[in-house]
């Protein structure tokens, strides 16, 4: 029996279909030259829903991730954020930027600032925050994320896994509404991946919505309210992960499942 929309108040019992949307793209298309690399695409992510994104290399996943704070432009349709329209540049694009965390592949940490600078430096300059307030904000940040002991170290310092960490905490120092997760554990020794998905497993319990590109199956089947697979640019199949992953719709999804799912 559905849910009365009372319930939405409450993030994790709401149903999806009730929540608010805060990311809508629409008519999304994209080319880099003759290249088609993002056809058509319609969706939808509500307050609080994780989406993952799958598909094989090349498939856009990564270029659709950017276009949400404008990393990379569109050449056509619409994407809005919180009901408003993606800003083209100026200021209104920086606060949308400040409103939209961002985890890269790579850590883009300030090698000649500690952790903790790292994690200070833009709620000082961009949120305005007094160094105090944002130390304490960072120091917070860090040891959520289980770095505490290491606020003082250097980037090259610190492993992989931590400088990714550094990282996850730089951008929700930010308060962002949204995070955006590029693929952040591709650039990771193997056993540093599980450090890095814990944490955004985490901010997901926590009810941050976010859309994941990854290549880390047993993340997706555990962390996402919905898996969105794509190909050559389009959305083939969108579901939640137990669907997706006992019984895909698409020929293009079965054959991708049967190559990651046994190797």
């Amino acid at each position: 029996m559905t849910q009365p929309a009372a319930a939405s108040d409450d993030r994790s019992a709401a149903p999806v279909g009730v929540a608010e949307p805060l990311v809508v793209m629409a008519g999304v298309n994209k080319h880099y030259g003759a290249l088609h690399v993002l056809r058509d695409i319609d969706l939808t992510v509500h307050r609080g829903e994780v989406v993952v994104l799958l598909g094989p290399s090349g498939s856009g996943k990564s270029t659709l991730c950017r276009t949400v704070n404008r990393l990379e432009t569109i050449d056509g349709g619409t994407i809005t954020i919180d009901g408003v329209p993606l800003p083209e540049e100026g200021r209104a694009l920086a606060r949308l930027r400040s409103d939209v965390g961002m985890v890269f592949q790579s850590f883009n940490l300030f090698a000649h600032k500690t952790a903790l600078e790292n994690v200070v430096l833009a709620q000082v300059k961009v949120r305005k925050r007094s160094k105090q307030e944002a130390g304490a904000k960072a120091r917070a940040l860090l040891e959520r994320v289980g770095l505490a002991a290491h606020a003082d170290k250097y980037p090259a310092q610190l492993s992989g896994g931590q400088q990714q960490r550094v990282a996850i905490a730089r951008a929700l120092a930010m308060e962002p509404k949204l995070m955006l997760f590029d693929e952040p554990t591709s650039a990771l020794d193997p056993e540093t991946v599980s450090e890095v998905l814990d944490v955004i497993r985490a901010l997901a319990a926590d009810g941050m919505t976010m859309i994941v590109v990854t290549h880390e199956m047993g993340f997706a089947r555990s962390a996402a309210d919905r898996v969105v697979f794509m190909a050559d640019g389009a959305l083939v199949e969108e579901s939640t992960p137990e669907e997706f992953f006992t019984s895909p719709t698409s020929d293009r999804a079965r054959d991708f499942l049967a190559k990651v799912l046994h190797h």
